[in-house]
């Protein structure tokens, strides 16, 4: 069991800040510490916070929130580059589309709008994660990656990370679930929606990411397959990507 304490970063204006370091991958050898964080959005750093992220020597941000989420909680910090890797939210947008039909919804409609949303992750936004990779290949200064919550977009950018660093599936899925853990909302962003619904919004479940490796697994034979035809990680780049982020 990875050190909780030592992984999640306490930030007063985001909740989900955390290490992806420690982790036992290829040959043994662990993820770099204070190398590859994810988070929460950004939008609601303290100085202080800011004094943090520059102690860790966080040079990039990339940013996978949709264009009016990015815009509603902007950011510019100094020292901070960051990077739109747009993916567009479509779950409480498909729920509220639903809900104004007049159709009750169900906690069972809130997990099958987050699996869908999760496919829809391995369909149309692979690019997006191919894009990610570049930045790390590139580039080895510290770096975060991060949507609003830190759980969905981020969630499965973390996952596939840790594959590509031959990270055991227990700790991709501890990793996973850890926001349930951390997160907390600062706000529902769905007042329409009931609490049950967004209760699950709000969290991580296993049958989310289960979803798009589900379907890594069935257009793409495989999560290698994936990292390799879709992700750009041929065998020579995961290697190299291994080196740079192994210790």
């Amino acid at each position: 069991m990875q050190d909780h304490i030592q992984r999640h970063i306490p930030l007063k204006g985001a909740s989900n800040f955390r290490d992806l370091g420690g982790y036992v991958g290829h040959a043994g050898r662990p993820v770099k510490w204070r190398t590859l964080f994810r988070s929460d959005h950004l939008a609601n750093l303290e100085s202080e916070d800011l004094a943090q992220l520059h102690n860790l020597g966080l040079k990039r941000a990339f940013d996978f929130r949709g264009v009016q989420e990015s815009q509603a909680q902007a950011y510019e910090w100094p020292h901070i580059k960051r990077h739109s890797l747009s993916i567009e939210p479509t779950v409480v947008q498909r729920l509220q589309a639903q809900h104004l039909t007049g159709k009750p919804l169900t906690a069972a409609d809130a997990l099958d709008a987050m699996q869908t949303t999760y496919r829809d992750f391995v369909k149309s936004d692979s690019h997006r994660f191919a894009q990610l990779f570049e930045h790390m290949l590139d580039h080895t200064e510290p770096l975060l990656f991060h949507c609003t919550a830190g759980k969905d977009r981020t969630g499965l950018a973390a996952a596939l990370i840790l594959s590509a660093l031959g990270v055991s599936q227990q700790d991709i899925w501890q990793d996973y679930l850890l926001t349930n853990q951390l997160y907390k909302p600062n706000s529902t962003g769905a007042t329409t929606l009931s609490p049950d619904v967004m209760k699950i919004v709000w969290e991580v479940q296993e049958s989310f990411l289960k979803a798009a490796l589900d379907e890594i697994q069935s257009r793409h034979q495989g999560i290698q397959n994936y990292l390799s035809s879709q992700l750009g990680l041929t065998p020579a780049a995961q290697s190299k990507l291994q080196s740079l982020y192994l210790a």
